[in-house]
């Protein structure tokens, strides 16, 4: 059984993976047009636990992008959506449509 990441593996995993989509524009494009984010945007963005946790979620929304990423890793695909879920970053899942999530206190 893979074991949850601590929210610094999962900050880490998650900022790896912004390198990767980064690293190639075919994946970045759908990431940016999603988020409504530009290029010159996303490094502050960065810095927000939701936005990581977003960036996993992207990933492991694609089988495909999902398994690349988690072999350029070596890192097993599980692990990479344990470190999306929102309990790995302290962030209240949303309760209604609309409503932003909020890091826990």
């Amino acid at each position: 059984m893979v074991r949850s990441p601590s929210l610094d593996e999962a900050e880490t995993l998650a900022l790896r993976a912004l390198g990767f989509l980064a690293a190639e524009p075919e994946r970045l494009e759908p990431f940016l047009a999603v988020t409504g984010l530009g290029p010159a945007t996303l490094r502050a963005a960065a810095g927000e636990p939701a936005f990581l946790a977003a960036v996993l979620e992207h990933v492991g929304g694609s089988d495909s992008l999902l398994l690349e990423f988690a072999a350029n890793l070596g890192v097993a695909p599980e692990t990479v959506a344990l470190a999306a879920r929102p309990a790995a970053w302290r962030i209240e899942p949303r309760a209604a449509p609309g409503g932003a999530a909020r890091p826990l206190p």
